[in-house]
């Protein structure tokens, strides 16, 4: 039985305006994994994840280094119970 999670991170430093949400949603779907990313209005980006433990903790680890144009300088990270909230992984933008 696969051991199923949710975690939202929230990325600091430079990860908006270089491409930073468009490389989460390739990674996730690489991935396989299920959720959305968006950006915060204070300059960070934060993403919701949900998938099986192993696959999403190496998909925070891809986070941590993001595409070549940014630079990560903080990840934060609260695990939550999956919920089958999502069925694919999508950028969402603020109302």
């Amino acid at each position: 039985m696969s051991d199923l999670v949710c975690a939202k991170i929230i990325i600091s430093g430079a990860v908006q305006g270089v491409g930073y949400r468009y490389f989460a949603v390739r990674k996730a779907n690489e991935y396989g994994l299920f959720g959305y990313t968006r950006n915060l209005y204070n300059g960070d980006v934060k993403v919701e994840v949900e998938g099986e433990r192993g696959l999403v903790s190496d998909f925070i680890e891809e986070l941590k280094i993001g595409p070549a144009s940014s630079s990560v300088t903080n990840l934060s990270i609260e695990w939550k119970n999956h919920q089958s909230k999502y069925t694919s992984f999508n950028i969402e933008f603020q109302p």
